[in-house]
């Protein structure tokens, strides 16, 4: 799954790797090395042009809500329980089946966390068993420094108790797609600790490479197994995972030292 991750670049570099045509530098975002769900984050779309003539797709760096929140949606209550979708099925689930077909978005990032489990724990944890409470972040990333590039989902939603002219009437709000963790090794593993990305949690993010950036964007390619086509992990062996310190647990904590490699796994934490 995906339920934390970091994103840390300035628009503007956002701008230049993912060739934006259009961005508000007014709607700018923090540095955030602790996103969780129901987050602002950044993510790059590509759609006409609000109040334009002109019905061709541009690409566009947006802000959306983390939470998807499908358009029949009668509240956004539940949108904290839609920030994944797993890539297996997110073309027959009535919450993303419609923008999986024509809203689909990157969400850029750092990397993401994710807790280590202990083998016995993880058992418990799959049967839905309770599991110790103390266990080890790692952070995974790109091993060659490039940005995260997850695929993404997105959906407008239109609260009805405000009036049009609100500035709140509507929501931007976006999901992550999320596939079976590589079980390869990793490009970079630590001397004490996981070997694969499999043996830190069975689920991680759909990372999509460059040369598959703009088939994910186009909105006119609609059609379902051709979308579902592009649903593929990236070639094993691209990403690093190193633990970082439990202060990442509490998502009150924000900060680059949260992104700090430690030595070893934190003293009464588990792998």
């Amino acid at each position: 799954m995906c339920g934390r991750y970091a994103a840390s670049r300035a628009p503007k570099d956002l701008v230049g790797i993912f060739d934006v045509a259009k961005w508000d530098p007014l709607e700018t975002l923090a540095p955030d090395f602790n996103v969780a769900p129901t987050k602002q984050v950044y993510a790059i779309v590509q759609r006409a042009l609000k109040d334009s003539d002109d019905p061709a797709p541009v690409r566009q760096l947006r802000i959306l809500k983390w939470g998807l929140v499908p358009s029949w949606a009668k509240s956004p209550e539940g949108a904290a329980r839609m920030i994944n979708a797993r890539a297996e099925t997110v073309h027959e689930k009535p919450s993303f089946r419609r923008a999986f077909a024509t809203r689909r978005c990157l969400i850029p990032a750092d990397g993401y966390f994710e807790w280590v489990t202990g083998s016995d724990e993880r058992q418990l944890e799959e049967k839905g068993r309770r599991k110790r409470p103390r266990k080890q972040p790692y952070f995974v990333t790109p091993a060659d420094g490039s940005v995260f590039a997850m695929a993404g989902l997105y959906e407008f939603w239109r609260d009805r108790t405000l009036p049009d002219d609100h500035p709140q009437a509507w929501w931007a709000t976006c999901t992550v797609v999320t596939t079976e963790a590589e079980q390869g090794p990793l490009g970079v593993a630590p001397a004490d600790g996981p070997g694969s990305l499999a043996e830190i949690h069975p689920r991680m993010p759909l990372m999509l490479t460059p040369d598959r950036w703009a088939d994910w964007l186009d909105p006119a390619r609609t059609e379902v197994e051709d979308l579902r086509s592009l649903l593929v992990p990236p070639p094993e062996g691209l990403m690093r995972a190193y633990p970082v310190s439990t202060a990442v647990s509490n998502v009150r904590n924000n900060g680059p030292e949260l992104l700090t490699e430690l030595e070893a796994p934190e003293e009464g934490t588990l792998f």
